[in-house]
């Protein structure tokens, strides 16, 4: 199922349901040049939507949302849109960020802190941008692709943005999946595509204010954001659960699916019970 809500500045967000309504919420959050679609693995898993409500946005330039002029190096901007699609959840919710989905989520940890956050799971995620910054580091994959990935010329982005669809996994995927990738990727406006690395964001005090449960998980040969980043948001979170899945890339919940799922399954449920915990005292 399909919904729309309103971002920040008016700007219409496409988000992706399933499950019942009042039942306990997943919002995924993708990364940089993807979509929804990015966790259809998720959304085609049995046990996660019998157990929760299901909901992944397009961010603001990406898939079936709009893609205004500017709002992309605002922080108060991605708080807004995510804060209106947390609003399906009926509740507190655990968000899971992928890749710059993580960044998203700081910028909602920095505006509301963690309000209406049930938890918080980093997968293979940044939390901080900008020259230097440690929660940001890229691994080669990334590097290689800039800044040609960033072009308005097809014959330059192109080239690019397929060698990071196809360095993004450590194991095999299904080759329609990694298709799809470079589908997303290219269905997002350069001028978009640029303007999400146009920011300088440091997050240290920000996560160190995290009081809700957090999941990081985060491949070792993942060689696009580099497990660094990872490790940096886990040490900056108090009480964090880290994994760290040796011989998996950028996509863990693609390269090691049940495990993610079952993992990713089993945190929100301890999290959840949290909520449920604090409520009754």
């Amino acid at each position: 199922m399909r919904a729309e809500v309103v971002g920040a500045s008016g700007v219409r967000i496409g988000v992706r349901i399933d499950g019942e309504r009042h039942a306990p919420a997943l919002v995924f959050v993708h990364g940089w040049a993807q979509s929804a679609r990015a966790w259809d693995t998720q959304f085609a898993d049995p046990e996660l939507r019998e157990r929760f409500r299901l909901i992944a946005p397009d961010l603001r330039g990406h898939g079936g949302s709009e893609a205004p002029e500017g709002g992309y190096g605002d922080p108060a901007t991605w708080a807004a849109d995510l804060a209106a699609v947390l609003e399906l959840a009926g509740g507190d919710a655990v968000v899971v960020g992928w890749s710059y989905g993580g960044l998203v989520i700081t910028d909602y940890l920095r505006t509301h802190g963690t309000r209406g956050l049930a938890g918080i799971a980093f997968v293979g995620a940044i939390t901080e941008i900008g020259k230097g910054r440690p929660g940001g580091r890229v691994g080669p994959a990334m590097a290689d692709a800039l800044p040609a990935a960033l072009s308005d010329d097809l014959g330059v982005a192109l080239p690019a943005l397929t060698a990071l669809a196809e360095g993004m996994a450590h194991r095999p995927v299904p080759g329609e999946f990694s298709q799809a990738l470079l589908g997303a990727s290219l269905a997002v406006p350069p001028r978009v595509r640029r303007a999400l690395f146009r920011r300088d964001v440091d997050s240290a005090d920000v996560l160190a204010a995290v009081d809700v449960p957090v999941l990081v998980v985060h491949g070792t040969d993942d060689a696009v954001v580099d497990v660094t980043a990872g490790e940096y948001t886990a040490g900056k979170i108090a009480g964090v659960s880290a994994r760290w899945w040796p011989g998996v890339g950028h996509l863990p919940f693609v390269e090691s699916a049940r495990e993610f799922d079952t993992t990713l399954r089993r945190f929100a449920e301890q999290a959840f019970e949290s909520v449920l915990g604090r409520a009754e005292r």
